[in-house]
């Protein structure tokens, strides 16, 4: 059995539509995928009723969080999505996106990049707009040539000149709100260097201690050395150790089931979060 339990859609910065990424995902030999659009749902149902024979469809997020002024990505599965805190703080969080990426847009224009809001709002045809929708907006209208070339101090990137902070939620406050929604908490590539997500043991050690469940171990961006000592920290805090392929279309190469979950791992880690919310198909 093949489980990807990282994946995004045009909903949030991947390129796909939720169905086709299902159909992408059986095409990659998948049996499980999970769909972890940031900060949204929004594209579950649409994943849901498209997802073909043989695969199973997993509910996910990413969930935007800040640790110690830098940002931490938690992925969360199998969650009600209207209990009512938890909802509360998404809307919030959707809504600042917008308000931050308006804010950016304005800042863009003022250091002539001659970015427009019309332009991202367009590319950002589902509800989560975020910085790769500004930064392909930026390649759009020439201010840069690929869209890592936004991601730097001169531009986007965190203190660069055009960059402005967002609100993100405590994780381990994350993690309590997706336990009370029925949910599980997995920490998202926590040694993704080159992207700038670099925690140290001590902060997974404190995750695990405010109810995280798992650790995404194997992930494009983790390097070998990371991996083992990721793997080795998990078994020692009883994480669940989990894989993905973080896809988001054409942007990161299609690369569905480049990575994956141990089927164990996976059964251990839903095994007493809401089952009426998985689909068998």
């Amino acid at each position: 059995m093949r489980i990807d339990l990282h994946c995004h859609s045009d909903v949030s910065d991947g390129t796909r539509p939720p169905a086709e990424v299902m159909r992408r995902a059986r095409q990659a030999g998948l049996d499980v995928v999970a769909l972890t659009d940031h900060d949204t749902v929004a594209g579950w149902q649409e994943a849901a009723e498209a997802a073909p024979d043989g695969l199973e469809f997993v509910p996910g997020i990413e969930l935007s969080c800040k640790k110690n002024g830098d940002s931490l990505h938690l992925l969360g599965y199998l969650f009600d999505p209207d209990e009512p805190e938890l909802a509360a703080e998404l809307a919030r969080i959707r809504d600042d996106r917008v308000i931050r990426a308006e804010r950016m847009v304005e800042r863009l224009r003022e250091l002539g990049a001659g970015v427009t809001w019309e332009q991202v709002r367009e590319l950002a045809a589902g509800e989560s707009v975020g910085r790769p929708h500004i930064a392909r907006a930026m390649v759009a209208a020439g201010a840069v040539p690929t869209v890592d070339d936004a991601f730097t101090e001169r531009w986007i990137a965190p203190g660069g000149r055009a960059h402005v902070d967002r609100y993100a939620l405590d994780p381990a406050r994350a993690i309590r709100l997706l336990n009370g929604a029925g949910g599980v908490g997995v920490l998202a590539h926590p040694r993704a260097r080159k992207r700038g997500y670099v925690f140290g043991d001590e902060v997974i050690e404190e995750l695990a201690a405010a109810g995280l469940r798992g650790v995404e171990v194997d992930h494009p961006d983790h390097a070998p050395a990371d991996r083992a000592r990721l793997r080795d920290l998990a078994g020692g805090l009883g994480l669940v150790v989990t894989g993905a392929s973080d896809d988001h279309g054409a942007l990161t190469g299609d690369r569905l089931g480049s990575e994956t979950t141990d089927p164990a791992a996976f059964e251990t880690m839903i095994s007493e979060r809401l089952p009426a919310h998985r689909r068998a198909r």
